[in-house]
C-alpha cells in the first residue's frame, strides 16, 4: 500500500524559511517521479514543484523559482521541499503526491494518482 506523509509545515514571518518533508513507503520510490502541490483557502489545487525519479531533474513553478528547492533522498525514501524568501501568499496547505512514471516533466494531474495528507505553511507576521 502506497502511504506519503507530510511534515515540518508550521507558522513562520515572511522571509523565512521552512523545510519540508514527505516519507514515502509501499513503493520503489527512486524509481518515480514526485511533486509537491499547495493548495491555499478557497483555492484550487496549485503545481508547486516536480522531481523525476532516476536522474533527479528538478521543475519549478514561476512563483516559486528561485526561493524552493526540491530534492529527494532515495536511500531514506524522502521527498523534501525547501521554502526560503517565504512571502504570505505561500500560505496553503501543501502535499507530496507521487507520479506514474520516472518522468516529473508533466503539469497533468493524471500522471499523479497518490497524495499525502498535506502539512499547512502559514506565513504571517
Amino acid at each position: 500500500e502506497v502511504q506519503l506523509v507530510e511534515s515540518g509545515g508550521g507558522l513562520v514571518q515572511p522571509g523565512g524559511s521552512l523545510r519540508l518533508s514527505c516519507a514515502a513507503s509501499g513503493f520503489t520510490f527512486s524509481s518515480y517521479s514526485m511533486r509537491w502541490v499547495r493548495q491555499a483557502p478557497g483555492k484550487g489545487l496549485e503545481w508547486v514543484s516536480a522531481i523525476d525519479g532516476g536522474d533527479n531533474i528538478t521543475y519549478y513553478a514561476e512563483p516559486v523559482k528561485g526561493r524552493f528547492t526540491i530534492s529527494r533522498d532515495n536511500a531514506k525514501n524522502t521527498l523534501y521541499l525547501q521554502l526560503s524568501s517565504l512571502k504570505t501568499e505561500d500560505t496553503a496547505m501543501y502535499y507530496c503526491e507521487k507520479g506514474r512514471s520516472w518522468w516529473g516533466g508533466s503539469r497533468y494531474d493524471y500522471d499523479y494518482h497518490y497524495r499525502g495528507q498535506g502539512t499547512q505553511v502559514t506565513v504571517s507576521s
